[in-house]
């Protein structure tokens, strides 16, 4: 039985795989969608809950992989695009989350901020904390805030923007938009640390994963497609 390489959910755009092996499945998460119910969220799009209800209505993605199970091990905000790994069983859910806590999980993501860095490369290392003011939200706190790294490289310019590759060492909540909003470096599109800035969605996008499988030890390295991305904000090639 052929496979088809997207998710089918209703009332929306088939969601592509972009990588699968017998432990896990990763797709390329529109924006829109959250990964667990919480009452600041903009969005009502519950994926973890609606790739569950098409499990268990053995739509045809899922039955023709056999598929009983299927559940996040890393979360990307609701408005964040990109490279999402689910896990096809408990077991392989508690090793990967290990993995990602462990900082065994190579991240890259590209964002378009406004403004321009007086520096080709960088580190951020503000150590962040939720914002007791602010449900929701996390802040750069000193005092009581955990560490939080993210290495920085300029990509290209584009008018007042500028493309930006950002590698998260740790996994903090909102740990890249904080760390650039803090900079002064707002990420376009972002309403909780920026301006909003008009009609633009969140110029924030997870475009590779890399890790060492940790049942056969094989090198991994999962994409997401870039230049629909690119094009959107006017650094298309």
């Amino acid at each position: 039985m052929a496979k088809p390489d997207f998710i089918e959910l209703p009332d929306c755009e088939p969601i592509p795989i972009v990588y699968e092996d017998r432990s896990v499945l990763a797709v390329d998460k529109p924006p829109g969608w959250m990964l667990a119910p919480v009452a600041w969220q903009k969005t009502a799009r519950n994926l973890q809950a609606a790739i569950h209800s098409s499990i268990a209505a053995r739509d045809f993605w899922a039955r023709s992989r056999g598929l009983k199970f299927l559940r996040y091990v890393h979360r990307l905000d609701a408005d964040t695009s990109g490279v999402l790994l689910f896990a096809k069983s408990r077991g392989v859910v508690e090793t990967y989350s290990k993995m990602f806590e462990g900082r065994q999980m190579d991240k890259t993501y590209l964002a378009v901020v406004s403004g321009r860095p007086p520096d080709v490369e960088w580190t951020c290392q503000l150590e962040l904390a939720p914002d007791p003011k602010r449900v929701g939200e996390m802040r750069v706190d000193a005092r009581h805030g955990k560490p939080a790294e993210t290495q920085f490289r300029l990509l290209k310019t584009h008018g007042d923007y500028s493309l930006v590759e950002a590698r998260p060492v740790t996994g903090r909540t909102h740990q890249i938009r904080v760390h650039l909003a803090e900079t002064r470096l707002p990420i376009v599109g972002d309403e909780l640390y920026g301006s909003g800035m008009g009609n633009l969605s969140l110029g924030l996008r997870a475009v590779r994963l890399a890790y060492f499988d940790p049942f056969t030890r094989a090198r991994v390295e999962i994409h997401a497609p870039t230049e629909k991305f690119l094009k959107e904000f006017g650094f298309a090639p």
